[in-house]
């Protein structure tokens, strides 16, 4: 087992994501590129087969000698040879789902594009998703031998400059571009024709690599893509490590199944190991597990991740999207392995000159949107009607900062801090429109059924109201009777210690109510005005009717009589 393990160890897996439109020639570029195909690969769905095209992510491999520039960088670990894992991804635009739950392992992003069509809605999605998950990016131009001969080179290097110009406001600036013909003459013609630009496609993607950031340490988290039975030896998951690390004989768990399994044995390529770590792509064989009950999901060390149903995330909206954010709409939501619809409510935190009850509660100052606030449960939030933009604003910087709560359809596995997408992907997928709408990470789960009684009431998240009254009289240079803003039913007590403010300018607090009409006596700390009392006073004058200082008083004043209006801003709940 010991040349097992140095077999492991010598050989750095580098995750490369195979993403593009439909029939961009993902998948015979994969197979171009391979030297061993993994048991998910190249459309194991007969579907598929039929169609020539992919619906599930497709694994495959091939290795090459390190280069120079991986050499001595991999610290105690040494390492001779690098394994490029292809992870082919679908290019159907309702299964885009699938891709993104492909790209949480990709440490580098091939773009796929037919050089004759150029960029679709897809090939941009995929572009979307790239910038989310991974770091670096190729664009490989396809479908060349497609292309005149005479005209061949101009076609490519016009697609080039436009592609530059496409990825001018990404993060794959400058990335590179190579024109290859993964499958000449099409996916109908005979093998015997020889694959043209991909020995040069390989030297591009060894020059491409990095040493990833990988960590035996932590808890296993496995990302599982297919699951099948071998006869008298058991049930063989296959997928990549995402953190952590597995050996033989560990106990993990299938949380989605609510069961624990030990691992009878693992294999990286069909090649025995003794375990593996984050990053690997690996074959992990359990017994006595029905391979049916799980086609694609994630294992862990026991006990470690949490079933979801409902979440607080961190949010940002996707510039591409041109539908709006509204609360109370739903989303389909990526998470983790799994994607499910998901009704959302927005907050964010409270705006400029929110009126805050003065009690025993702090209020809560307003934050520049650069700051990053954590999500905490102790403070208070604000309700939205929608997601925030700056879009249109003379100074447009980022979007103010806020968050989301997702109420799950069915409950999600998903592990903290994870990736989250949110989609329309029930959108007309012959649109040209882009159907990823924001992005995030999970910061707090709620793992009861009954949340909405046991969780959500710890959520303080509050609607700001405005009421307008009037002053009717002055009682003293302090104090002022105040009258409709609330109703002769309306719990005055409920509004005590609340702020309100004069259309004079001056400030004070509602003390309590006053008779049962539904008047209140308003404090002014500072004191009324000589000028404001003068006003009411007059005011009071020319006031026809109404017996002096009655609280009962039947026949009031009329508003409009009224010089001083009284403005009251509170949250609720």
């Amino acid at each position: 087992m010991s040349e097992s393990a140095d077999s492991r160890t010598n050989t750095l897996n580098f995750n490369v994501g195979v993403l593009g439109h439909v029939d961009s020639g993902k998948t015979s570029l994969a197979r171009a590129l391979s030297s061993t195909a993994s048991t998910a690969a190249f459309d194991k769905n007969p579907q598929s087969r039929e169609r020539g095209i992919t619906l599930d992510l497709g694994f495959s491999s091939f290795t090459v000698d390190l280069p120079d520039h991986l050499r001595g960088s991999g610290g105690q670990q040494r390492h001779d040879s690098l394994q490029f894992t292809l992870v082919d991804c679908p290019g159907h635009a309702s299964l885009i789902r699938t891709i993104i739950g492909g790209a949480q392992i990709i440490d580098l992003m091939m773009l796929v594009v037919d050089v004759v069509k150029g960029v679709q809605t897809q090939t941009a999605e995929c572009l979307l998703i790239g910038e989310l998950t991974c770091p670096r990016m190729v664009v490989v131009l396809n479908k060349v031998d497609l292309l005149p001969r005479n005209k061949r080179q101009s076609a490519i290097e016009k697609m080039t400059k436009r592609l530059h110009k496409t990825l001018e406001s990404t993060r794959f600036k400058e990335c590179p571009v190579i024109a290859v013909a993964a499958k000449p003459g099409g996916p109908e013609a005979p093998d015997t024709e020889e694959p043209q630009g991909v020995p040069e496609l390989i030297e591009l993607l060894k020059k491409q690599t990095y040493l990833p950031q990988r960590d035996p340490g932590g808890e296993l988290l496995m990302a599982v893509d297919h699951c099948f039975s071998i006869r008298g030896q058991g049930t063989v998951m296959t997928g990549t490590i995402l953190q952590g690390s597995l050996a033989v004989n560990d106990t993990v768990e299938i949380p989605a199944l609510k069961v624990t399994k030990k691992i009878k044995s693992v294999q990286m390529f069909r090649k025995p190991v003794s375990g593996a770590m984050q990053g690997d792509r690996v074959g992990v064989c359990v017994t006595q597990f029905d391979p049916k009950q799980l086609e694609r999901g994630l294992v862990c060390t026991p006990g470690t991740l949490r079933t979801l149903y409902a979440a607080v995330i961190s949010i940002r909206k996707i510039g591409y999207f041109k539908g709006s954010l509204a609360t109370r709409a739903k989303f389909h939501i990526t998470v983790g392995h799994e994607t499910v619809m998901a009704r959302v409510t927005f907050f964010g935190l409270p705006p400029v000159g929110a009126s805050e009850p003065l009690s025993d509660s702090k209020p809560l100052p307003s934050q520049p949107c650069c700051l990053e606030t954590p999500f905490t449960l102790d403070r208070e939030y604000f309700y939205q009607d929608e997601y925030l933009t700056r879009q249109g604003e003379p100074s447009s910087g980022p979007d103010p900062e806020q968050w989301a709560l997702l109420e799950f359809e069915r409950p999600v596995t998903c592990p903290s801090l994870c990736l989250v997408i949110g989609s329309k992907l029930d959108a007309d997928i012959h649109a040209n429109a882009c159907r990823l709408a924001f992005q995030g990470r999970l910061l707090q789960g709620f793992e009861d059924k009954s949340y909405t009684e046991t969780a959500l009431p710890h959520l303080r998240i509050y609607k700001t109201k405005q009421k307008e009254g009037q002053v009717e009289r002055v009682t003293d240079d302090y104090t002022v009777i105040g009258r409709n803003l609330f109703k002769k039913e309306t719990n005055l007590q409920l509004f005590v210690g609340l702020k309100v403010a004069l259309s004079t300018g001056e400030t004070g607090v509602i003390e309590g109510g006053f008779g049962q009409s539904g008047k209140f006596k308003i404090r002014i700390q500072e004191g009324l005005r000589p000028e404001t009392k003068q006003l009411l006073i007059s005011s009071k004058k020319k006031g026809k009717g109404g017996s002096k200082g009655s609280p009962a008083n039947e026949e009031e004043p009329k508003a409009e009589s009224q010089p001083v209006s009284i403005h009251l801003h509170f949250k609720r709940s």
